[in-house]
């Protein structure tokens, strides 16, 4: 069960911040989306405190295999974001949304995920971490392709808040880590605690923010969201089997392809000024996957990779 309780707490979390909104959208005259961004940038900080050396090296061990989980990651999603929020016919923020999970980089959860899956960790963390450093280029290209049809998309101003909510951070990250080497233990072991609170709360705060919103195309965006999700766990799995891929490795590609950085997408949306409305859909990504990705993880678990 304590691999469904991180799940669990965030849908009760997201619920409470439906049905009482106020709770997290100000406390005073402070108000709490402001917190989303700095959220981000600790996450992230931690994320490079972690990274070494070996993170990346499945490029050396399966270079195959990480090409096609990038190739993966950055057409399948987009690619169905586009086509989904098109079919649904949201109106244009709410589409953008859409698009924007599908354009982000895997998500934070994907490596325990892996793990879980009795997948190839070493691959996960070497794409998460390389979709991760590219996601200042690709991000805003996809959306400014695909998402440029709903609303207008600044490609040079999100790439630059791209580099502020993970680039940034993450340097800050390595670079304590080098220096600190020996006094960053502590850090490795609250940091995933830090981490998982950080993107609840986020998710408390944009599901307050875009309640009015959400009650509006509640039931189709999630819907969508569901598609979205599962579709992108099938074509990941079934692109690594047709290009042949060992099945430790295959069941990586749709973990990776499947979780989303619901995070980033929510700080993107704030920072666009758009958090109440593209904002909605990384909100709801988030909860969907991990309760997809934790029972798809917990079923592979119980199957041999051969």
């Amino acid at each position: 069960m304590k691999n469904y309780l991180y799940t669990l707490a965030i849908i009760v979390a997201a619920t409470l911040a439906l049905f009482f909104p106020a709770y997290f959208t100000n406390i005073g005259t402070f108000q709490l989306k402001t917190l989303i961004v700095p959220l981000l940038q600790v996450i992230m900080f931690g994320m490079g405190t972690t990274m070494s050396p070996k993170d990346f090296e499945a490029v050396v061990k399966s270079p195959k295999s990480v090409v096609v989980g990038l190739v993966c990651q950055f057409t399948v999603m987009p690619l169905l974001g586009f086509t989904l929020a098109t079919v649904f016919g949201f109106e244009p923020e709410i589409a953008a949304g859409v698009i924007l999970i599908g354009c982000s980089p895997s998500g934070l959860a994907s490596n325990v995920m892996a793990y879980i899956a009795k997948a190839n960790v070493a691959l996960s963390l070497t794409i998460t971490s390389l979709a991760t450093l590219m996601a200042p280029i690709l991000t805003p290209l996809l959306m400014k392709i695909l998402g440029g049809e709903f609303i207008e998309i600044e490609f040079f101003k999100m790439m630059v808040e791209i580099l502020k909510i993970i680039i940034l951070p993450i340097g800050v990250g390595l670079l304590v880590n080098r220096i600190f080497r020996n006094q960053t233990a502590f850090l490795n072991k609250y940091m995933p605690l830090v981490s998982m609170v950080g993107i609840a709360l986020i998710i408390c705060i944009i599901t307050a923010a875009g309640r009015d919103s959400l009650l509006k195309v509640g039931g189709a965006l999630v819907l969508c969201t569901l598609i979205h999700n599962l579709t992108g766990f099938m074509l990941g799995y079934w692109g690594g089997r047709l290009l042949k891929l060992p099945e430790q490795d295959c069941r990586t590609v749709a973990i990776e392809v499947g979780l989303q950085n619901g995070g980033l997408a929510s700080g993107i949306a704030l920072q666009m000024g758009k958090v109440a409305t593209v904002g909605l859909a990384p909100a709801l990504f988030g909860p969907i996957m991990n309760v997809n990705g934790s029972l798809l993880a917990s079923w592979w678990s119980k199957k041999k990779a051969d």
